[in-house]
């Protein structure tokens, strides 16, 4: 792999993924958050069917698309789906392989751009992991929770508040 990733972006609703969009999303899903965490959970939780989903593929070497390599994802809640009242992210993950390429900034500014656009004056929601909480705070998110367990995996809450001129 080369030092820099090609990577096509994409915006899909449940309905609008493609068979194979849909198994590349839950396998890598699967991969990190059940086998790399080790944590047993329901990934397939019913939700996916009101969410966006951001699907991130490798482009091959002469730049073209082949839908065969997903590198990153992440689903975007609606406000009308989520407890807080909030458009919210989640499930944000990249492949083991592609770890290193910045890939997870380029996910966090794919959706606040997504945000910005289509729910405009919304607050973002998203419960992080607690190790990412600096990472989160480089996109403006503010810790709004103190430390929980979720899996047995530490998480916060964290809320990014729009400014307005």
């Amino acid at each position: 792999m080369a030092n820099k990733l090609d990577i096509e972006w994409g915006w899909r609703e449940f309905d609008d993924l493609s068979n194979s969009e849909l198994y590349q999303m839950l396998q890598l899903r699967q991969d990190v958050f059940v086998l790399e965490q080790n944590c047993l959970y329901a990934d397939i939780d019913g939700e996916d069917y009101y969410h966006w989903h951001l699907l991130g593929y490798d482009l091959d070497s002469e730049g073209s698309f082949t839908g065969e390599h997903l590198a990153a994802y992440l689903r975007l809640i609606p406000p009308d789906h989520h407890e807080s009242g909030c458009v919210a992210i989640g499930r944000v993950v990249s492949d083991q392989q592609y770890r290193g390429f910045g890939l997870g900034y380029q996910l966090i500014e794919q959706a606040i751009q997504f945000c910005d656009k289509h729910f405009p004056g919304m607050v973002v929601f998203l419960s992080a992991q607690e190790h990412l909480e600096d990472f989160y705070k480089n996109f403006g998110f503010s810790t709004v929770s103190e430390m929980y367990l979720e899996d047995d995996i530490p998480h916060i809450d964290m809320k990014k508040i729009p400014k307005f001129n």
